[in-house]
C-alpha cells in the first residue's frame, strides 16, 4: 500500500510536469499573419517609390494656397480633398463645425525715435500680427518700447514702468536645441510668450505686445501663430517681429529711449461654417473597428501651408491610394480625416470627439502627421507601454528605409489628442525636427520645402503602420 501511494504521487508529479511543459511550449498567439507581413513589405516598397503625396501637397500648396479657417481657400481645400477621396472609392462625408474667422489686414511698423538717429529718418520693422489680435487705432499707435526676456522680468518692472508702453518679449528660440533634433521642445519654450505675452503686458497697462518670433529663421521672416486673451481683461494688439528686428530693437533700447509706430488692422468676423473631411475605407472583417489616418487641412496665411500641414494631409491621403495600388483590403476600417481649424481653435477635433463620444471603444488606433515631411526616423506612440512590443514587426519592416525606431510619448498630436485622452492608442511619424521651425508659420512655408523622397518615406510610415494595425490579430492593450 505504501508503495502504491508513492507510485500514485509520482504519477501526479509527472502529469503536472507534462502539463507545465505543454503550457510553456504552447505557441504564442501571432500578432501578424505571415500573409500580412508579406503584404506590409510590398506596401512599404510601393509607398517609398510613389509620388502621390508629393503631387497632392503640391496642389494644396500651389493651386489652392494658404487655408486659414473661414477663408475661401479653406473651403476649396475641403471640396478638393473630398473629391480626391471619392475618386479612390472611399465613403466620404463632410462633418460640420463652426470655426473662427480672423482676417489679417494691414501690418506695418517703424522705429521713429532712437539714440543717434539722423533727423527725419525711420527704421522699418518686419513683423506680422498674431492670430486673433485686435487692431490698433486706424492711424496706428506710437509708444515707447521696453524690452524684457521673461514674464518675471516684466512683473519686476511694475505697472509704473510698463503702463502706456509697448512691451517686447525678447525670448530667443533655442536654435542649438533644434539643431540637436529637439525642435518641438525648443518651440514649446518660446511659444509661451507668443500666446501669453499680450495678456501679461495688458495686466500692467501696456498698449501693445511684441514678441521675438517663436522659430528658428534668421532670414528676417516673422512667425505668426495664435495668441490668447483673458475674458474681461483689456485686449491689446499683439505681433511677432523677426529675429533681426528683435535684435535691433533690443540693442537700441540698451542705449536710450526707443519709440515705435505700430499699425495693425486685423478683424475678427463672426464664426464661419466649415468641415472635417472624413472618408472610410471599410474593413473586410471588422468594419466597426476604426484606425484613423489624418493631418490638418487649415493653415496660417503667410505662406502656402505646405509643411504645416498640407504634407500631413497628403501623406494621409496616400494611404488608401497605396492600398488600392497594391491591391490590399484592410480587415479593420481605415478612416481618413482632414481636420479643420487645428491652428486657431481646434474646432474640428472637438466636433469629431463630441460626435464619437459613445463610440470611442471602437476606435482601435489613431494616427496624425503634423510636423512637416522631413526624413522619418520611425513613429511615436501614446498609450500603454505594454503595447510597444506589438509594433516591433512593423518597425522591422520600416527599418528598410531607416524608420525603424519607436518611442513612447504622452501625446502625439493636437487633433487626435481628445481620443488619446480617452485611451485610444495614438501614433505619429517621428520626424527629424532640425529645420522644421525655420519655416513653420512663416511666409517661407512653401512647396519647395517638400522633398519628393522624404514625403514618400512618410507615406510609407503611415501606410505600413495603418495597414499593420488594421490587420493586427490581437487587441492593443489600453
Amino acid at each position: 500500500m505504501k508503495f502504491m501511494k508513492l507510485y500514485l504521487l509520482l504519477l501526479l508529479i509527472l502529469a503536472a510536469a507534462i502539463s507545465s511543459f505543454a503550457q510553456a511550449a504552447a505557441p504564442t498567439p501571432p500578432l501578424y499573419s505571415e500573409k500580412t507581413l508579406a503584404e506590409l513589405k510590398r506596401l512599404q516598397q510601393a509607398a517609398v517609390a510613389s509620388d502621390y503625396a508629393y503631387r497632392e501637397v503640391g496642389y494644396l500648396a500651389n493651386n489652392i494656397g494658404p487655408r486659414l479657417s473661414g477663408s475661401a481657400q479653406a473651403q476649396r481645400a475641403v471640396e478638393y480633398v473630398a473629391d480626391e477621396m471619392r475618386k479612390l472609392g472611399l465613403e466620404v462625408r463632410l462633418q460640420p463645425c463652426m470655426v473662427p474667422h480672423w482676417v489679417r489686414g494691414a501690418e506695418h511698423a517703424e522705429i521713429i525715435e532712437w539714440d543717434g538717429m539722423a533727423p527725419g529718418t525711420t527704421q522699418k520693422v518686419v513683423l506680422t500680427a498674431l492670430g486673433g489680435s485686435v487692431a490698433t487705432p486706424e492711424t496706428g499707435l506710437i509708444a515707447e518700447v521696453i524690452v524684457v526676456n521673461t514674464f518675471d522680468e516684466l512683473t519686476a518692472l511694475g505697472r509704473d514702468r510698463v503702463a502706456g508702453k509697448i512691451v517686447l518679449f525678447d525670448n530667443k528660440f533655442d536654435s542649438e536645441m533644434a539643431a540637436s533634433g529637439f525642435g518641438l521642445a525648443a518651440y514649446g519654450q518660446a511659444v509661451q510668450y507668443r500666446f501669453g505675452g499680450a495678456m501679461a503686458a495688458a495686466r500692467l497697462g501696456a498698449v501693445a505686445a511684441l514678441v521675438r518670433s517663436a522659430g528658428g529663421s534668421q532670414n528676417r521672416l516673422a512667425h505668426t501663430g495664435t495668441m490668447g486673451y483673458t475674458d474681461g481683461a483689456t485686449k491689446i494688439p499683439g505681433a511677432a517681429v523677426s529675429y533681426e528686428d528683435a535684435e535691433t530693437i533690443a540693442h537700441l533700447a540698451k542705449n536710450g529711449k526707443v519709440r515705435i509706430k505700430l499699425t495693425l488692422t486685423p478683424q475678427t468676423l463672426p464664426d464661419a461654417p466649415s468641415f472635417n473631411v472624413i472618408a472610410d475605407l471599410k474593413g473586410s472583417e471588422k468594419p466597426d473597428e476604426i484606425i484613423i489616418i489624418s493631418g490638418h487641412l487649415d493653415s496660417w496665411d503667410l505662406g502656402q501651408g505646405a509643411i504645416d500641414d498640407g504634407a500631413g494631409v497628403a501623406v494621409a491621403m496616400s494611404v488608401p491610394a497605396m492600398l488600392k495600388q497594391v491591391g490590399l483590403k484592410p480587415k479593420r476600417t481605415i478612416r481618413f480625416i482632414a481636420w479643420m481649424n487645428e491652428e486657431n481653435g481646434g474646432r474640428g477635433s472637438a466636433a469629431y470627439a463630441e460626435a464619437e463620444k459613445a463610440n470611442i471603444t471602437n476606435h482601435f488606433a489613431a494616427i496624425e502627421a503634423d510636423l512637416g515631411a522631413s526624413h522619418p526616423l520611425g513613429f511615436f506612440f501614446a498609450g500603454k507601454k505594454e503595447a510597444l512590443p506589438f509594433f516591433a514587426p512593423i518597425s522591422n519592416i520600416l527599418g528598410a528605409q531607416g524608420a525603424g525606431q519607436s518611442q513612447l510619448q504622452d501625446g502625439v498630436g493636437s487633433d487626435v489628442g481628445p481620443l488619446t485622452q480617452k485611451g485610444v492608442p495614438s501614433f505619429a511619424p517621428w520626424f527629424n525636427q532640425q529645420t522644421y521651425f525655420n519655416y513653420h508659420h512663416t511666409a517661407a512655408d512653401t512647396f519647395d520645402k517638400i522633398s519628393p523622397q522624404e514625403i514618400a518615406e512618410n507615406s510609407s510610415v503611415m501606410a505600413v503602420l495603418a495597414y499593420g494595425l488594421a490587420n493586427l490579430e490581437q487587441p492593443i492593450p489600453r
